[in-house]
């Protein structure tokens, strides 16, 4: 059984579907990239399963659970997390007072100290408004609050596409390493090579469908891959 299963999955914002049949899983420990061009409906395959899209027909799996009607709380209390690529922490409050609000966390103190012990940035500006982070730091924050309830899938939506370029690759890292504490993640990413590059395997999403699915260094090597969707090496955002 996959951590994640999605079947038949289509929906949108209005009449006119944007997934128009998707098919996808994600297994416990891997991370799968989802790339494609502008409007393929990376980010709406994101926010369907997280339960942020208005209208969704089909199935969407998590481990072995039905989850489709499930509202995004629930969802959250089954181990899904969920950062956007923007508005992802809150500007008014502190570093910490944005780990604090998160619901149903045991021993959050404890967690908060974790969480600040692997995040040293964040250690430094506790007590700063996350509205004055750099934007290397509010991601490291964004990332801090959706571990806080110990997540076993994190969904993210386009990590890197506020960071300054120094940064970029520190956030691949970081992402690379969250499989190590146990959690699974489906990553939407304009910087598909890069992303391809840390993933376990690749979705390339187009008109609303999978055009390609596969382990991630067969599709970096696919000429046909890079000549329709990833660019070429060395292009800016490939």
């Amino acid at each position: 059984m996959s951590l994640l299963e999605i079947g038949g999955l289509v929906g949108g914002y209005g009449p006119v579907d944007i997934l128009a049949g998707i098919d996808l899983t994600v297994e416990a420990g891997e991370i799968l990239t989802v790339a494609g061009t502008n409007g393929a409906g990376k980010s709406t395959l994101a926010k369907a399963v997280m339960g942020l899209l208005p209208r969704a027909a089909g199935r969407i799996a998590f481990e072995g659970r039905d989850i489709l009607g499930e509202p995004v709380e629930a969802r959250l209390g089954l181990g899904i997390a969920y950062v956007p690529q923007v508005g992802n922490v809150f500007p008014s409050l502190s570093v910490v007072e944005n780990l604090q609000v998160v619901a149903g966390v045991s021993d959050a103190r404890g967690r908060i100290a974790e969480l600040l012990a692997a995040f040293p940035a964040l250690a430094e500006r506790r007590r700063a408004r996350a509205g004055s982070l750099s934007g290397g730091e509010r991601q490291q924050l964004a990332f801090a609050r959706a571990l806080m309830a110990r997540p076993r899938l994190m969904i993210l939506d386009e990590p890197t596409a506020a960071l300054a370029p120094a940064r970029v690759a520190e956030s691949f890292a970081r992402i690379r390493g969250l499989p190590a504490l146990g959690v699974s993640v489906l990553m939407v990413e304009q910087r598909a090579r890069q992303a391809l590059a840390i993933s376990d395997r690749g979705c390339i999403l187009d008109g609303g469908r999978v055009a390609m699915l596969g382990p991630a260094a067969g599709l970096l090597a696919d000429d046909r891959a890079a000549a329709l969707y990833l660019g070429q090496v060395g292009e800016a955002g490939a």
